[in-house]
């Protein structure tokens, strides 16, 4: 079950460092070296400087040995005592919407609430992850938590609540002005309401009790923090107490018309002619293929089996689209896995091309080595054109409801098999640890 709670959060003073768009920013994940330099000319209180701290060479570890992480910590403490950061007095949930326009052009709004939330094991009833992870981004998260002693950047999950009931109970404080708002670069419109009313607490509690949380976005936080937690220790027993026990989570139910999820294109170089060639022997092999208009490369989504892609190379530039000629052929291929995965867009793909025709590896997969992924088809288009790719393979959305079948499956997607737009930004709420 899921043990959902206010917190006391710790959050940016406005009145103190001046406008709340100045100060907050996208996961560090998804911030390049000259974006960050805007975000801190932006202000000395950016988020990002703490988030994705960085030495004068601008490589994690600085210069002369300088501890990056052990800055960061400094910085974070020094902006809790310059009264930059605040921490309320009070424990509270907090409402959240998302005012969005999604890569296909349609306008929506997304409705969660930030919370803290007790760190499980992953299983049945508690936590479930959907997609792996590799180690290199949790060494790095772990060594910011230790500095700091916070959850800086929230983790996105989800969880089922057909009665929407959670959000009635917090829907009547966002009639009011919101303690915050932010218009990103996406123009996604970020609005936050605190909740501290006893009552609207309770009713979200009730709402989310027998809930199963589903990560949507942030795996390698939530294994970070287990191992942060594990690490502190202190109190042991069926529920070991401590702030560290918690996490900074952004819940928000499966079941709400704002909840998209889009699709991540492959794209992959360095096909020799062994490579090619048997690339090509596998699409003759298990595939039909059909030239369509480079306009019409995208695959219909909403569609179920069997697997179809779109597809275009380097060679002669002509769009096609792929449909697997059987099922059957991904059920013989993946046979230890759930009939939902078999079934999934990604998972066949991965074994039948990028693993069987193209030999890569699980960890090239997880380096980007020979492998990379675009968000929109445009970009995919660009990148094969423009001959830094050498093939791209157009995807259709993940459906929520085949996340979650996985999930429950106890199995893991391939990375990037969903795209959860909008992400949520980092910098409006922070929760310490200690």
């Amino acid at each position: 079950m899921a043990d959902v709670q206010p917190l006391r959060a710790l959050h940016y003073d406005l009145s103190v460092v001046g406008p709340l768009a100045d100060v907050v920013a996208p996961p560090y994940d998804v911030i390049d070296a000259a974006q960050r330099a805007e975000l801190v000319a932006r202000s000395p209180y950016n988020i990002v400087a703490i988030d994705l701290p960085h030495g004068d060479s601008g490589d994690a570890g600085g210069q002369s040995g300088r501890d990056v992480y052990a800055t960061a910590g400094e910085l974070f403490e020094n902006w809790q005592l310059q009264g930059a950061l605040t921490r309320d007095r009070e424990p509270a949930l907090w409402a959240h919407t998302q005012d969005y326009t999604g890569p296909d052009g349609q306008a929506r709004t997304r409705r969660g609430f930030f919370c803290r939330v007790r760190i499980e094991d992953y299983g049945p009833g508690r936590v479930r992850p959907h997609e792996r992870t590799h180690p290199g981004p949790k060494e790095d998260r772990l060594r910011l938590t230790r500095a700091t002693r916070a959850n800086i950047s929230p983790i996105f999950s989800l969880y089922s609540d057909p009665k929407d009931a959670a959000w009635e109970a917090l829907a009547p404080a966002t009639e009011g002005t919101p303690w915050g708002e932010v218009t990103d670069a996406d123009g996604t419109v970020h609005r936050l309401w605190r909740v501290s009313d006893p009552r609207a607490i309770a009713a979200v509690q009730a709402a989310t009790r027998d809930a199963e949380l589903l990560i949507a976005d942030g795996h390698h936080r939530y294994e970070t923090m287990k191992t942060y937690a594990e690490e502190i220790g202190g109190a042991t027993g069926p529920a070991p107490q401590g702030e560290h026990r918690y996490i900074l989570m952004c819940l928000v139910a499966l079941e709400d018309p704002g909840l998209t999820v889009f699709p991540t294109h492959r794209l992959v170089r360095g096909l020799d002619e062994r490579r090619w060639e048997a690339l090509d022997q596998a699409l003759r092999r298990d595939f039909d293929v059909a030239e369509v208009p480079v306009e019409q490369i995208a695959p219909p989504t909403g569609g179920g089996p069997p697997l179809e892609l779109g597809y275009i190379d380097i060679r002669d530039g002509r769009a096609r689209r792929l449909t697997l000629k059987d099922q059957a052929i991904a059920d013989a291929a993946l046979p230890g896995h759930s009939a939902a995965y078999r079934r999934l867009d990604t998972g066949v793909l991965e074994t039948l091309l990028l693993k069987n025709a193209l030999g890569l590896s699980d960890d090239d997969i997880s380096h980007f080595n020979g492998l990379f992924y675009a968000r929109d088809t445009a970009e995919a288009l660009a990148l094969v054109r423009s001959g830094e790719y050498d093939a791209a393979f157009v995807m259709r959305p993940t459906p929520v409801d085949q996340v979650r079948e996985i999930a429950a499956a106890g199995e893991n997607m391939p990375p990037k098999s969903t795209y959860f737009f909008p992400k949520l930004l980092t910098g409006l709420l922070l929760n310490p640890l200690s």
